[in-house]
Parts: structure tokens; sequence; C-alpha cells
């Protein structure tokens, strides 16, 4: 378990949203790197996470990794004509 302490916050949360992206072809694709990497920054703040430092590289990896995959999934649904969206949501509705 390696602990995150030995690099600013923002830098270590910097460091794992580019890796998450540049490695996966659909993050790269259809997320703005600046944006999530920002989007992360004042999720992550020290005001709202003080505990940071007590978190896992490997469990905040998995958290941010959450995170974009959920923006990517939004982003798709914004794409959707209101047709899709009707089946989308009946779809939901029945799961």
């Amino acid at each position: 378990m390696t602990l995150i302490n030995h690099q600013p916050n923002s830098q270590k949360l910097t460091e794992i949203v580019e890796t998450l992206i540049d490695n996966n072809h659909i993050y790269k694709e259809n997320l703005n790197q600046q944006e999530m990497i920002e989007m992360i920054n004042r999720t992550f703040d020290p005001a709202a996470v003080p505990d940071l430092e007590s978190i896992s590289e490997e469990e905040l990896t998995k958290r941010i990794k959450r995170i974009l995959s959920l923006h990517l999934v939004s982003g798709m649904l914004n794409d959707f004509t209101p047709e899709q969206m009707q089946l989308f949501d009946e779809s939901v509705k029945r799961g």
C-alpha cells in the first residue's frame, strides 16, 4: 500500500488522471484531460477530503476512475436524442 503523502496532493491527483486518460482510448477520445484534472482537484480539495493522505494510491485511483467513468457516461447521455433518452429511461426503470 503506497500512501500519497510523498507528493503534493494536486500533483499526485493530476498524475493519476493523466495516467488513467492516457491509458484508456475511450477516456482520451471523450474527456477533456485538463477539465478532468481541474474537476478532480476540486473534488479532492483538502477542505472537502481532509484525510486524503490516508487513502492508498490504489484506492484513490479506483475512486478517480469511477468519477471519470461517470463523466464519460453522462456526456454520452447528453448526446442522446429525446427518443433515445426515453428508451434509456424506460430500460433503467425496468432494471
